[in-house]
């Protein structure tokens, strides 16, 4: 099983927006693929229907119960194929009660372990915070996905994840493969070019070479509950995703992308 997280120590840059649409374009494609919800906000378990202020097997069993069945726990979300480990605002607790407790920090690792013939692939969507549960994520990854917004804030937010990325490499004694993932671009701003500009600059080839465009569309498949790489596969930002998407299966992340597409983003 190959796992993914989706991580940055800012909000709105739409890290549930990119765990959604990877994990429905991956069960499209005929993969098993669990997505996980670690942020006691719940915003990935409500897009699914779900209250995370409800009670019931999830994340936070796994941390709570030192025999918790991993197994257990994941409801099947659409499209077929497709599962979740639901977050609940109890999570939040979490870092006070357990923090300090002994090997806290591989919990999350272990459970997926329990699963791991179950599901192809696992798409972490993290909390905007430096805590136990995004210690358990980077633990437990193959791949950090950091979905940057291309605006000069959002870029600051980066420097903050990149300090994280370098404690993770020393306690992992490994670094960990990650890529950033241009996100809300508006190519009709000058500030948002500029913003795009200076990441690929200053960060290279970490920079995926496509963008998610900033789409309307991604509202309406968020009210619908469903992903919009199935509401509207057409849609611009549908397909920017599956092009990400093809270049993480690839590898070929950073290579250019053909300018139709740039443009059409």
């Amino acid at each position: 099983m190959r796992v993914w997280a989706v991580a940055n120590q800012k909000g709105g840059v739409g890290k549930t927006t990119t765990a959604v649409s990877l994990g429905a374009l991956l069960a499209r494609a005929g993969c098993r693929t669990l997505l996980v919800d670690l942020d006691p906000h719940g915003s990935l378990t409500a897009y699914f229907g779900h209250d995370p202020e409800a009670t019931g097997p999830g994340v936070h069993t796994l941390f709570a119960e030192e025999m918790a069945d991993a197994r257990a726990i994941a409801v099947p979300v659409a499209p077929e194929g497709l599962a979740l480990w639901r977050a609940s605002t109890a999570m939040a607790t979490l870092e006070r009660r357990l923090g300090a407790r002994p090997g806290m920090g591989l919990v999350l690792r272990r459970a997926l372990a329990q699963v791991a013939d179950r599901y192809e692939y696992a798409i972490l969507d993290c909390p905007p915070m430096l805590g136990l549960l995004m210690v358990n994520a980077l633990a437990a990854c193959d791949l950090l996905l950091v979905p940057v917004q291309t605006e000069h804030l959002a870029l600051k937010g980066l420097e903050r994840m990149e300090r994280t990325l370098e404690m993770v490499a020393r306690s992992r004694r490994a670094p960990l493969d990650w890529v950033i993932v241009p996100t809300l671009h508006d190519r009709r701003t000058r500030a948002g070019v500029q913003a795009l500009e200076r990441l690929r600059a200053r960060y290279g080839t970490r920079v995926w070479q496509g963008v998610i465009p900033v789409d309307t569309r991604f509202r309406e498949a968020s009210r619908a509950g469903r992903a919009l790489t199935e509401l509207a596969p057409s849609a611009r930002g549908s397909r920017a995703y599956a092009a990400l998407l093809e270049d993480l299966l690839t590898g070929a992340r950073a290579r250019p992308r053909p300018p139709a597409l740039e443009a059409s983003a």
